[in-house]
């Protein structure tokens, strides 16, 4: 089982509506993922949202990721999620952009993919009608492996259309494309993601064990794909949760029985209106319970039980971590947005980094890059059309990097 963390430019309160707080927390999220990179963890994924005050400010996150990729080594940077629907952007530009973090990353880039979450944030593109986006992402996910690999790329569809031949540049950084996902909720998607070969990106807000099913759903259908999306299989469920991993026990259940705890959740059941709430349904601005509310630290006792959280010590957590693996998560990742400090963030990242990641993922490749190195070649044509065999260089600069072929 593997490892990460999700960032999301998560900044609560007062510090939404002044511009030096923005600034210093978006920064603060790429020392984190710096921070992550020294510590065993394997993946980064950066949300992307538009106009979701205090939830979410980051709503260019390729430009973080770029910054990232050149502070670190090892680590992978995954969109979570990049929204498809056309009214948004024209697909090309998905497409440039994802090929253009393959090179800056040399390969460490994942696109995540989804249809958003959200009516008030499509909104913002002047999208009213979020039902309309499924067909939207089903239309344009499998066309960007073709801009990825066709010189001679053109489209009619129902939401985008590109007229005429044109290379969509660049292309992919070496061998074939970077790993795909979907943002999965119910398990209809879990098995269309799996009978797609693509992994499935899923956001946990109930028991651990309850998602069995819908992680069943995904397995069943990845053993017999119906049409694998792109090049390879990407045969992996990422599961988010909560982790409160400290040295100092007592001050790990402290934060956990915390109000400020549940604070991201009232603003998630506010901005995203199509997918379920949180079981307690707390909406932005009525103010979050905590644990310490409903009883005694037994009360949190039975949130660690249920999966819903993991606190504690290394040794406590190491325990709370086998459960993924019993349901079957290939990936586990922690928003670090609730109510540790940032310099308990970055403790976190160490001592989980350390003391627990090496207990359940010995193996130093990411699994995306072996399924990406074991792909068979290219899944479409390098050309729709004829290429005229007289079409050939004449003369090119002595700066060229390669010469012209004789």
């Amino acid at each position: 089982m593997e490892f990460g963390i999700f960032l999301n430019g998560f900044v609560p309160g007062p510090a939404a509506h002044d511009r030096p707080s923005e600034h210093l927390a978006l920064k603060r999220e790429l020392d984190l993922a710096i921070k992550a990179d020294k510590h065993n963890w394997k993946y980064v994924w950066f949300g992307e949202h538009h106009s979701l005050t205090e939830y979410s400010h980051m709503s260019a996150p390729e430009v973080l990721m770029g910054y990232v990729a050149g502070k670190t080594e090892r680590i992978h940077l995954g969109t979570g999620i990049n929204s498809l629907s056309p009214r948004k952007e024209h697909p090309v530009r998905y497409a440039e952009r994802a090929a253009m973090l393959d090179h800056i990353t040399e390969g460490r880039f994942e696109w995540g993919t989804g249809r958003g979450a959200g009516s008030h944030e499509v909104a913002s593109f002047n999208i009213m009608d979020t039902g309309s986006t499924k067909a939207e992402w089903d239309e344009v996910a499998p066309e960007i492996v073709r801009m990825w690999e066709q010189y001679d790329y053109s489209f009619h569809g129902e939401h985008f259309t590109v007229p005429t031949p044109h290379n969509i540049l660049p292309k992919p950084y070496g061998h074939s494309h970077p790993p795909i996902w979907m943002a999965c909720g119910n398990p209809p998607s879990f098995a269309k993601a799996g009978s797609l070969g693509i992994g499935a990106i899923a956001f946990n807000f109930e028991p651990i064990f309850e998602l069995k099913g819908r992680i069943d759903a995904y397995k069943e259908a990845a053993e017999n794909p119906v049409e694998i999306l792109g090049d390879y299989q990407n045969n992996n469920v990422m599961m988010t949760n909560t982790v409160i991993c400290l040295n100092d026990r007592k001050r790990a259940r402290e934060i956990a029985m915390n109000a400020g705890l549940g604070y991201l959740v009232t603003l998630v059941n506010l901005y995203h209106d199509t997918m379920p709430k949180s079981l307690d349904a707390i909406t932005w601005p009525e103010p979050p319970i905590a644990l310490s509310q409903l009883g005694g630290e037994e009360i949190l006792d039975e949130v660690i039980k249920a999966g819903l959280m993991l606190c504690g010590t290394p040794e406590e957590v190491c325990e709370q971590v086998s459960a993924y693996q019993t349901v079957g998560c290939d990936q586990v990742v922690f928003g670090l947005t609730g109510g540790m400090t940032f310099d308990e963030h970055l403790e976190m990242l160490e001592v989980f980094g350390d003391k627990v990641i090496p207990e359940f993922d010995t193996d130093p490749e990411h699994s995306t890059a072996k399924y990406r190195r074991n792909a068979q070649g290219p899944k479409y044509p390098s050309h729709n059309g004829p290429v005229p065999a007289d079409l050939k260089h004449q003369v090119i600069p002595e700066s060229a990097i390669l010469p012209l072929q004789q």
